[in-house]
C-alpha cells in the first residue's frame, strides 16, 4: 500500500507541473512517462516481495527414510495456507538426505512433506509401507531442515495456535512444549523440532530417538500413521492428550521395548551406512516415561484359569494333584513375550501338544506369538518353582512355587 501511495504521488506532481501544458505531443509523452513510472512501481513491489533461499537441505527420519523415497516443499503466503507452489525432489541415500536449490516463495515460512519407506530401529528392517512426515518453519536463518515424527506432531496444533493470533515463534515453541510434556519431559532450551537428528549425540536428540520409539512402537506402517493422525486431532485446540485410550496405546508398547536390541539395531544401521557416530543416551527419557506416565497399562499377559488342557498351572492356584489334566496356558498381546523356567522333573509336557509354545532349552517354555497359547502338562509328585520372564526381562518378572499333593 506505502508503495502504490508512493506512485499516485508522483503522478499528481507530474500533473501538477504539466496542468497548463497544451502541446499534445507534450501530453503524449507525459502520458508514456506516467505509465512507465506506475508499472516500474509495481515492479518493484513485486521484487521485493519474494523470499530466495539458493539451497535447503536436510534428513527425513522415523528411522532414517530410504533412498528414493520423495520430499515436497510448499510455499506458504503471509496466512501460512498453501499457495498451490512447491519444490519436489527425492531423498538422495539411506540417511534420508535430501536437499533442494534455487527455492523462490512468497515468504520465509514453508512446509515440508516426506513419503516414504523407513529404517524400522525395534524390528531391524525397512518399513513394509510408506508414511508421510512433515513439518513447518521459518527458513530465513535456515539452511537445514529435518522432517521428524516431532514436527509431524507439531503441526496440526501450530496452526491452530497461529489461527488464534499467535506469531510463528510463539506458536512453535507452545507446541513443541505440549508434545514434549505428553511424554513426559520438561526441558527448557531445547531447538526447533527440525534441527534435531537421531544420529547425532546430546541430550535433544535423545529426545527426537526416544519420542520416535515410543511412537513406533510394535506398530504396523497403518497403525503408526492412524496414532499420529489421532494424536494431532486430540491435541490441536488445547495441546493436551485427553484420550486414555491413546495414552494406554502408548505405553503399553513402551514398556514391551528391548531398549538393548534396539541400541544395537541403530548402531549396526550406521555402521552398515558407513556412519561413525555416537547414538545418544534415549534409554534415559524411555525409562522416565515408564516410570511417570499416569496412563493405564492394558496389554498385561493374562493367565486364564483353565486351558484347553485342563487347570492352567500359570495361575495363581499353588498346590494341585498328580495327573494329566493341566494346562500351560497364556494370552499375549501383540509385542509381548513370556519366557517360562521350570526347574523340576515334577512337570512335564505331552510331546506334540505345545500349541504356541517353544523349548530353547529342556525345561525353558517360550512364546512371542500373539494370542491364546497352552500346552498339555503331567504333574508327578514333589514340588516345583516356576521363573516368569515377561516382555525379555533379565530377571524374574513373577516366581511361582507349586505344591504337588
Amino acid at each position: 500500500m506505502y508503495d502504490d501511495m508512493v506512485c499516485i504521488n508522483k503522478l499528481a506532481i507530474i500533473f501538477k507541473m504539466n496542468l497548463n501544458i497544451e502541446n499534445m505531443k507534450k501530453i503524449i509523452g507525459m502520458t508514456i512517462l506516467i505509465v512507465f513510472i506506475f508499472f516500474g512501481c509495481k515492479k518493484d513491489k513485486k521484487e521485493t516481495d519474494t523470499f530466495y533461499k539458493a539451497k535447503i537441505d536436510g534428513l527425513s527420519q522415523k528411522g532414517p527414510f530410504v533412498n528414493g523415497s520423495s520430499l515436497t516443499l510448499f510455499e506458504l503466503n503471509e496466512s501460512f495456507l498453501q499457495t498451490g507452489k512447491s519444490f519436489n525432489t527425492q531423498i538422495l541415500d539411506n540417511l534420508g538426505s535430501f536437499e533442494i536449490n534455487n527455492i523462490e516463495i512468497q515468504t520465509s515460512f514453508a512446509k515440508l512433506k516426506a513419503d516414504g519407506f523407513y529404517f524400522n530401529e525395534i524390528t531391524n528392517s525397512n518399513s513394509n509401507a510408506a508414511i508421510s512426515l512433515y513439518a513447518m518453519s521459518d527458513i530465513t536463518n535456515k539452511n537445514t531442515v529435518n522432517v521428524n515424527l516431532l514436527s509431524t506432531l507439531e503441526v496440526s496444533r501450530i496452526e491452530y495456535l497461529l489461527n488464534q493470533g499467535l506469531t510463528f515463534n510463539a506458536a512453535k515453541q507452545q507446541a513443541q512444549s505440549e508434545i514434549l510434556n505428553i511424554f513426559s519431559i520438561q526441558k527448557s532450551g531445547i531447538p526447533e523440532s527440525e534441527l534435531l537428528d537421531i544420529s547425532k549425540e546430546g541430550d535433544n536428540n535423545a529426545i527426537l530417538l526416544a519420542v520416535s520409539l515410543i511412537l513406533q512402537g510394535y506398530r504396523t506402517e497403518a497403525e503408526l500413521t492412524q496414532l499420529l493422525g489421532d494424536i494431532s486431532t486430540d491435541i490441536r485446540t488445547d495441546g493436551i492428550l485427553n484420550s486414555p485410550t491413546l495414552g494406554s496405546s502408548l505405553i503399553n508398547d513402551t514398556k514391551l521395548l528391548s531398549l538393548t536390541n534396539i541400541r544395537s539395531n541403530i548402531e549396526n544401521k550406521y555402521i552398515s551406512l558407513g556412519i561413525t557416530t555416537t547414538i545418544p543416551d534415549f534409554e534415559k527419557y524411555i525409562n522416565l516415561y515408564k516410570d511417570s506416565c499416569n496412563y493405564t497399562v492394558t496389554n498385561n499377559i493374562v493367565f486364564p484359569d483353565t486351558g484347553i488342557y485342563g487347570i492352567n498351572i500359570l495361575n495363581a492356584d499353588t498346590i494341585y494333584s498328580p495327573g494329566s489334566n493341566y494346562s500351560i496356558c497364556a494370552n499375549l498381546p501383540n509385542g509381548t513375550h513370556l519366557k517360562i523356567i521350570n526347574n523340576s522333573w515334577a512337570i512335564a509336557y505331552e510331546t506334540g501338544t505345545l500349541n504356541g509354545w517353544f523349548q530353547p532349552v529342556p525345561g525353558t517354555y517360550e512364546s512371542n506369538q500373539c494370542g491364546l497359547i497352552d500346552g498339555h502338562i503331567n504333574l508327578g509328585t514333589g514340588n516345583a518353582t516356576l521363573m516368569f520372564y515377561e516382555n525379555y526381562s533379565l530377571v524374574p518378572t513373577r516366581i511361582k512355587n507349586i505344591y504337588i499333593q
